[in-house]
């Protein structure tokens, strides 16, 4: 079998997996932010926390609760870096340095998961389990319940209830992400993948000499980094290291645990607003994205354009030769389409055009099928400018799901999707503009510029993934990128839940000859169309400095 076989294959059998997982996890998903009860575990957190389960909040209260539980668990997570060389099982490590310790805090509570350092050799067991992994969970649920805040804003009307940000964080956690991680993590270690606690222990061995245990939570980790579409692999080398990804069917099923959760949600999102058709709309959306994404990237490292990948048949530097071109491709569009940051090749050695397909994956804003909720309501943001933008082209004024779309709503869209963008060029132009940055530079020229562009773009949109070929790890690009992550996640986290909480204040307009339907193809393909204009508008001068410009020399 050809590798273009073999990869079509993988594929496919991915888009069937997921396809037939939809319908029961979106339902599944569906009744547990609906469901009036509340089960025994989840009372006791209540109870714990002094959080009454059965009262709403407005928008205004639900983002300060989002706010006030990242800021603590920046603060929690931050303090038990700083403490690391006192606690136990932290194997000998030193306290994490100031610097880092703020921009790992940082990276894991906003789902981003960026890593300046080699966690096998910076960070201990403790602070791993109940530092990093736990946030690999909660940070996901946030961004679901953040996802569930607004489709409600969309459903209800007449009232300033968006519901309960701890219900829908604990619920997300307990129902959702908990159990399947659990499955997930059984199937790695059958896989091969390592489960114990003697990673990074060095024992004594018979002939007198010492030998160090590699080993830790992998598998449970990888489980959960993956399902939560999080980064911040145990090893450096992350998901082409043996012990994490050991074969390629496990290889296939993290990519599908990338996804799985995001491309159920527009089910989810279906059924809440009361019309399956708007799910499907939604998911087809994103379905087709990724597609041309990830056929994008085969054909730009299978035309193997150069002296040696002519050679070897395919651009094989920098590729898990384990998976080969074809899967090392499907993984990078699915870990740079979602805000993942797991990877199992480097993108850095990338062909230029398929290291700028991985960045124009993540300027969309990853909604194909994007993070765990944050691809959900970003793409319903973006779907609040399609119609505004129908709406101006007919001369009526805009409405979605029957909510119409007027001066305040579309400012508040209009400010979600561009603050990450605004993020990642002013980053990126005073990282080129200072000494600072330019040191820490490994290459010159467009490739250069492509890394800054690339590690600015990873943070701001929370995904994780580095180029590589950058020395990150400093005082600059620790403070600078802490700052994107931290801005971008949660400046649009406030302006989409202001805009669910002016929505749901709405009473819904009765359907009119007039009205534009949103579950048809025509709007699917408007909306897709949509999303790439903004995406060419906002970042087309600088990828044509970057990548397009490395490409073309």
């Amino acid at each position: 079998m050809t590798a273009v076989a073999a990869g079509s294959l993988f594929v496919v059998a991915l888009a069937l997996a997921l396809a037939v997982v939809h319908r029961p996890l979106g339902d599944y998903m569906y009744r547990v932010y609906t469901s009036g009860r509340h089960l025994r575990v989840e009372r006791g957190f209540y109870r714990l926390a002094g959080i009454a389960p059965d009262s709403g909040q407005t928008w205004g209260s639900y983002a300060r609760s989002v706010l006030a539980f990242s800021l603590v668990s920046v603060l929690f997570l931050y303090g038990l870096q700083r403490l690391q060389d006192h606690l136990v099982l932290g194997l000998g490590h030193d306290a994490v340095p100031p610097e880092v310790a703020w921009n790992t805090a940082i990276s894991f509570v906003t789902n981003t998961n960026w890593q300046a350092y080699s966690g096998e050799s910076t960070m201990g067991h403790l602070v791993q389990m109940a530092g990093l992994a736990v946030q690999n969970f909660v940070s996901a649920s946030v961004g679901m319940a953040v996802a569930i805040a607004v489709v409600r804003g969309l459903a209800r009307s007449r009232t300033d209830e968006l519901g309960n940000f701890w219900v829908d964080l604990v619920r997300g956690s307990v129902r959702i992400l908990l159990p399947i991680a659990f499955l997930a993590a059984l199937v790695l270690v059958a896989g091969g993948a390592v489960q114990n606690l003697h990673g990074g222990q060095t024992v004594a061995t018979p002939a007198g000499g010492a030998q160090t245990i590699v080993g830790g939570p992998v598998a449970s980790q990888e489980a959960i980094k993956d399902l939560g579409t999080n980064g911040g692999g145990f090893f450096n080398a992350n998901s082409s290291h043996p012990f994490e990804n050991p074969t390629a069917w496990t290889n296939w099923v993290e990519i599908f645990l990338l996804l799985v959760i995001a491309f159920s949600l527009p089910r989810t999102f279906g059924r809440m607003v009361g019309d399956r058709r708007q799910g499907y709309a939604i998911v087809a959306v994103m379905g087709v994205l990724a597609v041309l994404s990830a056929a994008a990237v085969q054909l730009a490292e299978l035309s193997h354009r150069g002296t040696v990948p002519t050679a070897v048949g395919a651009a094989m530097e920098g590729k898990e030769v384990r998976f080969g071109v074809p899967d090392s491709g499907v993984f990078a569009a699915a870990t740079t389409l979602t805000s993942t940051g797991s990877v199992d090749s480097f993108h850095d050695s990338y062909t230029s055009l398929g290291g700028g397909v991985l960045m124009v994956n993540m300027m969309l804003g990853e909604v194909a099928p994007g993070g765990v909720g944050s691809g959900l309501y970003g793409i319903l943001v973006l779907a609040v400018l399609t119609v505004f933008l129908a709406g101006l082209m007919v001369g009526r004024t805009p409405e979605y799901l029957g909510k119409k779309i007027g001066n305040r709503e579309i400012k508040l869209a209009a400010m979600s999707f561009l603050a990450t963008p605004a993020l990642v060029l002013v980053g990126t132009a005073v990282t080129m503009a200072i000494p600072a940055g330019r040191q820490a530079m490994l290459n010159t020229g467009a490739h250069g510029l492509s890394e800054v562009l690339y590690a600015f773009t990873s943070a701001a949109n929370n995904n994780g993934s580095a180029f590589a070929g950058l020395s990150a790890n400093t005082p600059w690009f620790n403070t600078a990128l802490g700052l994107a992550m931290a801005f971008g996640r949660l400046l649009p986290v406030v302006f989409v839940l202001a805009l669910a909480g002016s929505l749901a204040r709405q009473q819904p307009v009765p359907v009119s000859a007039g009205t534009l339907p949103t579950h048809r193809p025509q709007f699917a393909g408007m909306l897709a169309g949509v999303t790439i204009i903004l995406v060419a508008l906002t970042f087309l001068p600088m990828l044509a400095l970057a990548p397009l410009a490395e490409g073309i020399g």
